[in-house]
């Protein structure tokens, strides 16, 4: 179905370094691929040769020869190519086209001049498969980011094609959702024969449903392909469950919780037998309770809707000094409205959201962005400066701040070596960053972020937690939305599940994430014991 033969592909503004260096691969009809490497490696790159976007939309230069179902994606166009290959972005509002969910849903195949009866019926066959028939009414812009990325996927879904090419498709769907729209690609797989090929950075979701697994681990390395526990062995972007297979010696890596339970059970007797909860081992940077520190964030009662439909239904939170705060939920429950009220992008309709004593209904964004810095889900809305340094700059100035030397911080992030890089040409990990970076050098005391692991690998990941810890320690708040439960349990000291618009769940990280069918870590969903959340919590258990 896909054959790669010496395909070298440099960027317009990489001059002559290589993304893609002298690649040759072959994927057959029916193959479930996933794509994995460190952000930056060329995942994103790859996959827009498939369809033809690299070359013909991002222009640079290519050389070897690419084969997609008997076509060549460099001589045709990607209007041509998108016949056979199906193609679902990163950033889901870059793929939208109109306003209403199910006209999106119909906008390609009226494209290609389908008969209106067969639009109907994949319609109804996609928003069944996706769940998303409720939102077929609603507007793309009142969707959550997660919704959204299910709609893109529907809509590419409806155009029957022979390869599926998705670029990190769970990277902002809920651990149920994710779940959910992974099974639907399992079935279009097994059952229909789709030739599926997928990047993604949380392996540990998509991992045990791959036939093959591609490494790409970046300039001036080989790429490594092969069945997904071989590969795994071999790269050090790993899911928990296969790092503490590999920390204790286990043979062959499990890449499922019942592959691993064999191997937990062995050491049922001395996890037991370890110290108490109270002195369970942990992660030696995890914060402590906040109780009894100022309060930085108090909301009461807030309601708020949009155009008529509920989002927020009496909230009631109050966040101390230095906290460590997770909220968690399904897609559109309302955390991100809660976040942009937290900023005062959006005003109560009812109730009072108070953010270092002052009123977020009154107080202008400019005043409170003075105090607080905050990265949405889409880091292209933070980013227009000509270079990476530049954005950091503006921010200074913007608050006033004297020029300085922010080397350090951009060291810490892995964007040294971007300063003077155009930030819209980085890739979305690496633009996640760069957006945390510009609000960041602003000092602020709250620290609000939506998603913030979204095109992050497993080593970015850890570096960003290790710095937000940095960061609590000097007393800064930090409220993290995320659907990241490896995150969660990595940093968080308190928990908040949110649906239908209301808390439903607030206490610590151990309590509301133990044994949890849908928000439960790897780690923790194989011994069930809520001492152990993290590789770190059993190694230290064993010592």
């Amino acid at each position: 179905m896909i054959e790669l033969s010496h395909l070298t592909y440099c960027y317009p503004a990489d001059g002559r370094t290589p993304v893609l260096d002298d690649l040759s691969l072959r994927i057959n009809e029916g193959d479930f691929v996933l794509v994995v490497g460190p952000s930056g490696a060329g995942k994103s790159t790859f996959l827009r040769c498939l369809n033809g976007l690299v070359p013909h939309f991002y222009g640079g230069t290519i050389a070897g020869r690419l084969c997609v179902a008997g076509r060549d994606p460099v001589e045709m166009e990607p209007r041509r190519m998108s016949e056979i290959v199906g193609f679902v972005f990163q950033d889901p509002e870059s793929q939208a086209v109109v306003d209403v969910v199910e006209d999106e849903l119909a906008f390609a195949m009226e494209n290609q001049g389908l008969p209106r009866t067969t639009m109907r019926k994949r319609i109804e066959e996609v928003v069944d498969q996706l769940n998303i028939a409720h939102l077929r009414a609603r507007t793309l812009s009142t969707l959550s980011g997660g919704e959204r990325q299910r709609v893109a996927i529907a809509a590419v879904l409806a155009l029957h094609p022979q390869v599926l090419v998705l670029d990190e498709p769970t990277s902002q769907l809920d651990p149920q959702a994710a779940e959910e729209v992974l099974d639907a690609l399992v079935k279009l797989n097994r059952d229909l024969g789709l030739t599926v090929v997928l990047s993604e950075h949380r392996l540990e979701r998509v991992a045990q449903h791959a036939d093959q697994i591609l490494y790409l681990p970046g300039p001036g390395e080989r790429p490594l392909m092969g069945p997904p526990a071989e590969v795994l062995a071999h790269v050090p972007l790993v899911p928990p469950l296969v790092e503490l297979g590999k920390r204790l010696g286990w043979s062959p890596l499990p890449l499922t919780l019942r592959d691993a339970r064999r191997y937990a059970h062995k050491l049922q007797d001395r996890l037991s037998n370890a110290t108490d909860l109270e002195r369970a081992p942990s992660n030696p940077d995890r914060p402590s309770n906040a109780t009894g520190k100022v309060c930085i964030l108090e909301i009461r009662d807030l309601q708020f809707a949009y155009s008529g439909t509920q989002v927020l239904r009496g909230i009631d939170l109050a966040v101390g000094q230095g906290e460590f705060l997770a909220i968690m939920g399904r897609n559109g429950a309302g955390k991100s409205t809660l976040l942009k009220q937290c900023i005062g992008l959006l005003k109560p309709d009812q109730g009072q959201v108070r953010v270092l004593g002052m009123d977020t209904a009154s107080t202008p964004v400019e005043v409170l962005g003075r105090h607080i810095a905050y990265v949405p889900q889409n880091p292209n809305a933070l980013l227009f400066a000509d270079t990476v340094a530049d954005e950091l700059a503006f921010t200074r100035r913007a608050r006033e701040m004297p020029p300085g030397d922010d080397r350090a911080l951009l060291h810490t992030l892995g964007l040294a070596a971007m300063s003077e890089r155009y930030p819209r040409d980085l890739s979305t990990g690496e633009r996640q960053r760069v957006a945390l970076a510009a609000v960041l050098v602003g000092e602020p005391d709250l620290i609000l972020l939506d998603e913030p692991t979204r095109g992050l690998d497993y080593a970015q990941k850890a570096a960003l937690t290790s710095f937000l810890h940095t960061l609590r320690k000097e007393g800064k708040t930090v409220i993290v939305v995320t659907h990241d439960v490896e995150l969660v349990a990595q940093c968080a000291e308190r928990v908040v599940l949110m649906g239908d618009g209301q808390i439903a769940v607030d206490g610590p990280v151990r309590e509301v994430m133990n044994d949890s069918q849908v928000f439960a870590p790897q780690v923790n969903k194989l011994f069930r014991d809520p001492r152990y959340l993290t590789v770190q919590d059993v190694l230290a258990a064993l010592q």
